[in-house]
C-alpha cells in the first residue's frame, strides 16, 4: 500500500476548502483503499485530507506534534479532530511539550519520512513562519520525496 501524507495550508476559506477537496478527492481517487494516509489533522488542509481518505475506507495514520497540540487548535475543530483522531489505525505523538513552529516542522519531518509521497495544498509562497507548508515541502524536496502541488486557480489565502 502506498503512504501519501498531507502538509497544506490551515484556516482555509470556505469556498477555497470546498475546492481543495476536490482536488485531493480526485488525486486520490485512483487509489481507492489502497493507500495510507499520513496527517497531523490540523485544521485546514490536513482535515479535508483525512475525511478523504476515510471516505475512501483506507487507513488513517496520525502525527501528533506535541503533548499540547489539540488545546492550540481552533476551539471550533476540537470535535472534528477528536472524531478523525479516533478514526486512525495508528497515533504517534511527538514528545514536543508545546505546539510551537519548531514542533510543527518536527512532525512535517516526521510525516514526510513515513510517507511514499506527498500532497501539498500550497499556494507556492514562502512559509509565514518556520515550519509552514514550504519547509515541509522544502524538506520531502531534499528527501527526495514525490510532491503533488494542488491549489485551486485563482484562489488566495
Amino acid at each position: 500500500m502506498i503512504r501519501i501524507g498531507i502538509t497544506g495550508h490551515r484556516a482555509l476559506p470556505p469556498d477555497v476548502s470546498a475546492r481543495v477537496a476536490d482536488l485531493i478527492t480526485g488525486h486520490l481517487e485512483p487509489y481507492g483503499c489502497e493507500m495510507v494516509g499520513l496527517t497531523c489533522l490540523a485544521d485546514g488542509a490536513d482535515t479535508v485530507f483525512a475525511e478523504a481518505v476515510v471516505a475512501a475506507g483506507a487507513p488513517l495514520e496520525v502525527i501528533v506534534p506535541s503533548l499540547g497540540y489539540r488545546e492550540a487548535l481552533p476551539a471550533e475543530h476540537h470535535r472534528v479532530y477528536d472524531r478523525l483522531l479516533g478514526r486512525a489505525v495508528l497515533v504517534h505523538t511527538l514528545q514536543n511539550a508545546a505546539s510551537t513552529p519548531e514542533a510543527h516542522m518536527d512532525a512535517g519531518r516526521t510525516l514526510v519520512d513515513r510517507c511514499d509521497q506527498l500532497i501539498a495544498v500550497w499556494d507556492g509562497l514562502p512559509a509565514r513562519g518556520p515550519g509552514g507548508t514550504a519547509d515541509v515541502v522544502a524538506y520531502a524536496r531534499q528527501r527526495y520525496r514525490p510532491v503533488t502541488v494542488l491549489w485551486p486557480r485563482g484562489a488566495r489565502r
